[in-house]
C-alpha cells in the first residue's frame, strides 16, 4: 500500500487518469483516494484486505449487497489504446512510411525483408 500510494497512484494511474479526463473534457472523481476511506483502508486488517486470494475481500463483499455479480466478478479494462485498429486504419500510411524497407536498410539495424513479413 505504500509503494501505491507513493509511486504507483502519482506517477502512473492518477496521471493517466487526469490525461484522458482532460483530453475528453471530463471530470473525474478518486473516491477512494478521500482522506477517510484511505485511512479507514490503512487501519483494516490483512484478512479483510486480502482472503483466500482474493484481494479487496472486504469491499467486495460490500458491493455484494448492492451490485450484481457480474459487474463486480469481471476482468480488468484498463487503459488500453485500439493501436491495431488504428494501425490498420488512419495510422496505416504513416506506419508504412516508417516500415518502409529502403528506410530500414538505411538505418542498417534490422533485415528490411523480415520487418516487412511481420508487418504483412
Amino acid at each position: 500500500m505504500l509503494a501505491d500510494t507513493n509511486a504507483y497512484l502519482p506517477n502512473d494511474i492518477l496521471v493517466r487518469v487526469d490525461r484522458a479526463a482532460m483530453a475528453s473534457s471530463l471530470e473525474t472523481r478518486a473516491p477512494f483516494l478521500d482522506h477517510r476511506v484511505a485511512s479507514l483502508a490503512w487501519q483494516l486488517p490483512l484478512n479483510l484486505k486480502l482472503r483466500y486470494g482474493v484481494g479487496k475481500w472486504a469491499l467486495r463483499q460490500l458491493l455484494d449487497r448492492h451490485v450484481p455479480r457480474s459487474l463486480i466478478d469481471r476482468p480488468k479494462a484498463g487503459f488500453a489504446l485500439p493501436i491495431a485498429p488504428w494501425l490498420r486504419g488512419p495510422l496505416r500510411p504513416w506506419a508504412e512510411d516508417l516500415l518502409d524497407p529502403a528506410l530500414i536498410r538505411r538505418q542498417g539495424w534490422l533485415q528490411p525483408q523480415c520487418v516487412w513479413r511481420l508487418w504483412q
